[in-house]
């Protein structure tokens, strides 16, 4: 990856984390612990993960290992736990004294190295993708915890970009046969441009704004309740597994009105 393009993915992470800490900075106190769309959190759990993540992520780019461990319930991380009785402000710092370690380690690269993290060889370009994903993603949910709507961006790009190439591992992730078909994707970027990606005759197809197709993948709302049009079988079928973030199937969002 060109340095010059690591480096405005590396800004684009950082636009993102500003726009929770601006969101974080005008919180109520009373906000904190309002439960947010995550089954099993509250507010204050979303931005105790994403801090706990960036600490993780900050150790694995200078090489280290840090271990988390959760309650044994597989919902709330030791963190959370620990997390209950600190106050607004001193989660306000923790948020930002994560994001800035993080991303000073991550400024040590160039943008095609590789480094591992939770296990596995990542490159360094899908590793920072990858955060810039979890902080928007968690951030909908913080959004919609303390009431405010989000502002969609063109830094959307990266996450549409992770859904797409991560076909094949959301398959494989649900248990399931990859499809060798290819798929279109055309998405109206926020600032109205418009992103492709595939080949234009593929049988497969899905259309709509990046906005819903960002969410769908993240699975921060169900395909039923976007814009997003499919056409073809395994369209259809990608759009109910879609899983751009690692790990075991995810539970996603159930449709309006169920």
């Amino acid at each position: 990856m060109p340095e010059d393009a690591y480096r405005q993915l590396l800004d684009d992470l950082r636009a993102e984390r500003d726009v929770i800490d601006k969101l974080l900075a005008s919180l109520p106190d009373d906000r904190w612990d309002v439960d947010s769309p995550a089954e099993g959190w509250t507010l204050r759990d979303c931005v105790v993960h994403l801090c706990e993540t960036d600490d993780s992520a900050a150790a694995g780019a200078r090489g280290e290992k840090l271990e988390r461990r959760g309650d044994g319930s597989g919902v709330l991380t030791a963190g959370m736990l620990r997390a209950k009785s600190l106050t607004p402000d001193e989660l306000r710092a923790w948020y930002r004294r994560a994001g800035e370690a993080m991303l000073d380690a991550l400024a040590k690269y160039q943008g095609d190295e590789r480094l591992v993290w939770a296990g596995r060889p990542m490159g360094v370009r899908s590793y920072t993708s990858a955060r810039l994903m979890e902080h928007w993603s968690h951030g909908l949910d913080i959004h919609d915890a303390a009431g405010v709507a989000p502002e969609d961006t063109d830094r959307l790009r990266h996450i549409a970009h992770m859904g797409y190439i991560t076909r094949e591992f959301a398959y494989r992730t649900h248990g399931l046969e990859p499809p060798t078909t290819p798929l279109y994707v055309e998405l109206a970027s926020p600032l109205g441009g418009t992103w492709r990606w595939g080949p234009p005759d593929a049988p497969d197809r899905i259309e709509g704004s990046a906005g819903d197709w960002c969410r769908v993948v993240t699975q921060r709302i169900h395909p039923d309740d976007t814009s997003l049009r499919a056409t073809g079988e395994r369209a259809r079928e990608f759009l109910l597994i879609a899983q751009a973030f690692a790990g075991p199937p995810g539970k996603g969002r159930a449709p309006k009105g169920l």
